[in-house]
């Protein structure tokens, strides 16, 4: 019979045989906001991905957009599956690389947990009338550490929490260009380059799927690089990062091949242009900020109405009276759900017939 702590003592040894010296072994972690006793079976990287696949706002993520609202078609991917995915890459990527799996996964499965309904039009909408400073990766953040467990938060460990506030580029550079960019591990800057492999990958193949674009739109400056079949793409961005990053200044420098990265770079191009800016798909954005700009503006000037519905998400704020109505808000509508806004529309802007 083991002894209390000797199993996480023993995947802590393992760690230190395995992981290069440029991971992350969870017995060198930074800790936690609060200090906690060790779990006598997990590690902390561990206990951090239970911690965040038990959450609310986990959960919540199957039925958030990743690029079409509330898609009718089983196969799209939602704002869930693309976490799963980029776990998946990021996972292979470490294992690869001889780094800590488990922090990976972590930061993978967190890092969009802050993620607004309808996709990057309510982070739009969110940043015209909450805040320009308004980004998903800061939600996130706020996420694990205040929104879940009715103001608790997650109590996550320093290295986590980094790579999720870290993990976000936008349209911005696919590597990092300035150290305040970058995370402090390596595993949180494979999560952001997995994170870009995995969207470019399925959004393209849902964009096929619903007819947006055709397969013979694709730039061969890209398939002929990368290849023809979601398969392939992945393969192709997975094995160039892992055989073109080297070891400079005694660090690891994450990067592809220029052939690869060219061709990465003109497919995100391509996606911007003919998918997320394309007409179909921008038409049903301009809705979707519309319905959260008046469901903002509503609980404004409503603010008792919101009582029960916190709760009922258990997203009660501790000391609410210190907190801006207007946070609050910006909270409960960033944490809702694709069919939760459009049932909350309905209800309150849509008259109700008489009996």
């Amino acid at each position: 019979m083991e002894t209390a702590g000797s199993i996480r003592e023993a995947f802590e040894k393992r760690e230190a045989s395995f992981i290069s010296p440029y991971g992350m072994r969870s017995c060198d972690s930074r800790g936690r906001a609060r200090t906690e006793d060790p779990c006598p079976v997990r590690t902390v990287y561990q206990q951090d991905r239970d911690r965040i696949v038990y959450s609310n706002a986990f959960r919540r993520l199957k039925h958030k957009t990743q690029v079409f609202l509330s898609p009718l078609g089983d196969h799209y991917r939602t704002r869930l599956t693309h976490t799963l995915e980029v776990a998946e890459v990021a996972r292979t990527i470490s294992r690869a690389m001889r780094l800590n799996e488990d922090l990976t996964e972590a930061i993978a499965l967190a890092h969009d947990l802050g993620h607004t309904p309808f996709g990057h039009s309510g982070e739009t909408a969110l940043k015209e009338i909450f805040s320009p400073d308004f980004s998903h990766n800061i939600q996130s953040l706020r996420v694990v550490d205040i929104l879940e467990r009715n103001g608790r938060g997650l109590n996550l460990t320093y290295e986590v929490r980094d790579g999720i506030v870290k993990h976000s580029k936008g349209f911005g550079n696919i590597l990092p260009a300035r150290e305040d960019e970058t995370a402090c591990t390596v595993e949180g800057q494979v999560v952001r380059v997995a994170d870009i492999i995995a969207y470019l990958n399925h959004d393209l193949d849902d964009a096929i799927r619903s007819g947006v674009i055709t397969c013979d739109q694709v730039p061969p400056s890209c398939s002929d690089v990368l290849g023809d079949s979601h398969s392939q793409r992945a393969t192709t961005m997975i094995r160039d990062l892992i055989f073109s990053s080297c070891i400079n200044n005694g660090q690891v420098e994450l990067r592809f091949s220029p052939e690869v990265f060219t061709a990465m770079a003109h497919l995100r191009e391509f996606l911007y242009d003919n998918v997320y800016r394309s007409e179909r798909v921008h038409a049903e954005f301009v809705k979707a900020k519309k319905m959260i700009s008046e469901i903002y503006a509503y609980f404004l000037e409503h603010p008792e109405a919101l009582g029960a519905r916190l709760k009922a998400m258990e997203l009660e704020v501790v000391n609410p009276k210190k907190v801006p109505i207007e946070r609050i808000v910006c909270d409960f509508i960033a944490s809702i759900t694709d069919r939760y806004i459009l049932t909350l529309y309905h209800e309150i802007f849509v008259p109700a017939p008489l009996v």
